[in-house]
């Protein structure tokens, strides 16, 4: 096999996928090595409005039209005693035809739509391959060390640029010690599927329902395609283990009590009968570059998932970090300081977001009491929730801190330039 190629991605997850397929399409050389064999389950089922764009940067909007998917048209906010807000209609903000609808997933089938898609675009794909480490010379990476997870057979392959695709796992930022906690963000889910269990009908059967829990915790609940419903509470782990309970199943049946929409909606159907217990959301990378290396998606920034905003991110990542790299390519100039922009654009989008996040936890704030007194937030709110991230929301911060504080940015996300 060739062992030298334009770029290698370590991850073939969405933001690993979008760019493979980006980079391969403008014809150069590309490997996608990836731990898994697909399809593979993962959490993160809802997009939300704005991954339109990458999607249809990848010609992918066809295949999801075609494809079994629920449509999403909206977002519901649920209080403990199952008042429900009026639905977040996309369509009051966005064209009809483009972001105002997008998708319920099964991330196994959607992540492996987007692996084949890099495929069919050129990339080349080896699944059950393990990355065991980066090779370095000089102070630049050059490439990676792989062990084939079927035959265990190790083996290096090289390339001017390495793409991080790793999610959570954060392959290269943790083995450099750039992986921070966030300051705040730092919760626990538990989680499981019901099938047959209550939904809405007509263009409310996909909307996305945020059900509030005491403690600033809550319950997501996501229809999906074949009568099934992702379902699952996210709260600080000293509330989900009150009372020394640990055990997942446990905890969640004790949680379903705490808000009386869930507990209505999950009165009919039943679990599947697994379980998934996760912790500590919130994490970011102090680098987004370094000499022959660049971050991508949840490797670079991972936020709470209360908005649904990660694929989104992954899949904005993946395109912006291969446009960077192809244009890097062509110039013969690979150096981190052109991931400046790269980098200051995915911190800009994670910031926005993460200020509604931190309002969101915050028991003093309230979206309706903001609409109530400043009818103009709707929008704005409405703009950052869909995944529009990437705009002067000074307004909407200035409107919020009348109730909550808000953090400062983070001062990451910048190229780590090497010196002499």
């Amino acid at each position: 096999m060739p062992d030298e190629y334009d770029a290698i991605l370590i991850g073939g997850g969405p933001s690993g996928s979008c760019a493979a397929a980006l980079l391969a399409e403008y014809g150069h050389r590309v490997l996608v090595l990836e731990r898994e064999r697909f399809p593979r389950y993962h959490i993160g089922e809802s997009l939300i409005p704005f991954t339109y764009g990458p999607l249809e940067r990848l010609g992918m909007i066809p295949k999801m039209k075609r494809s079994h998917f629920i449509k999403k048209y909206s977002v519901t906010f649920v209080q403990p005693d199952g008042k429900r807000s009026q639905p977040f209609y996309f369509y009051n903000r966005y064209d009809r035809e483009t972001v105002a609808q997008t998708w319920q997933v099964l991330r196994s089938e959607f992540d492996q739509m987007l692996l084949d898609n890099a495929r069919e675009k050129g990339a080349e794909v080896r699944e059950e391959t393990a990355v065991t480490r980066l090779l370095n010379e000089e102070g630049r990476v050059v490439g990676v060390e792989a062990t084939d997870r079927s035959t265990g057979a190790s083996y290096q392959v090289r390339a001017p640029i390495t793409l991080d695709c790793t999610g959570k796992e954060a392959f290269s930022s943790n083995l450099r010690g750039w992986r921070l906690r966030d300051p705040y963000l730092n919760k626990v889910a538990v989680w499981t599927y019901f099938k047959g269990s209550k939904r809405g009908e007509g263009i409310d059967e996909g909307a996305t329902t945020v059900a509030y829990v005491p403690d600033k915790g809550w319950f997501w609940h996501i229809p999906q395609h074949d009568d099934m419903v992702s379902v699952g509470i996210v709260a600080e782990g000293k509330y989900l283990t009150r009372g020394g309970i640990k055990d997942p199943r446990l905890i969640f049946e004790r949680e379903v009590e705490e808000n009386q929409w869930v507990k209505q909606h999950l009165s009919i159907g039943a679990s599947t009968g697994d379980y998934f217990i996760t912790s500590e959301y919130s994490r970011h990378s102090r680098y987004c570059a370094a000499p022959g290396l660049i971050l991508v998606g949840d490797a670079l920034a991972f936020l709470d998932p209360v908005f649904s905003s990660g694929v989104m991110l992954a899949l904005k990542s993946g395109q912006l970090a291969a446009e960077a790299v192809h244009e890097g390519l062509l110039a013969g100039d690979l150096s981190p300081s052109r991931f400046t922009a790269y980098g200051l654009t995915i911190r800009q989008g994670v910031e926005n977001m993460r200020k509604l996040v931190y309002a969101f936890y915050d028991p003093q704030f309230s979206f309706r009491e903001v609409i109530a007194r400043h009818p103009d937030a709707a929008g704005l709110i409405t703009d950052c929730l869909s995944g529009d991230v990437n705009r002067d929301f000074t307004q909407l911060w200035d409107y919020v801190r009348e109730w909550v504080p808000l953090p400062e940015d983070l001062p990451y996300g910048e190229p780590l330039i090497s010196t002499p």
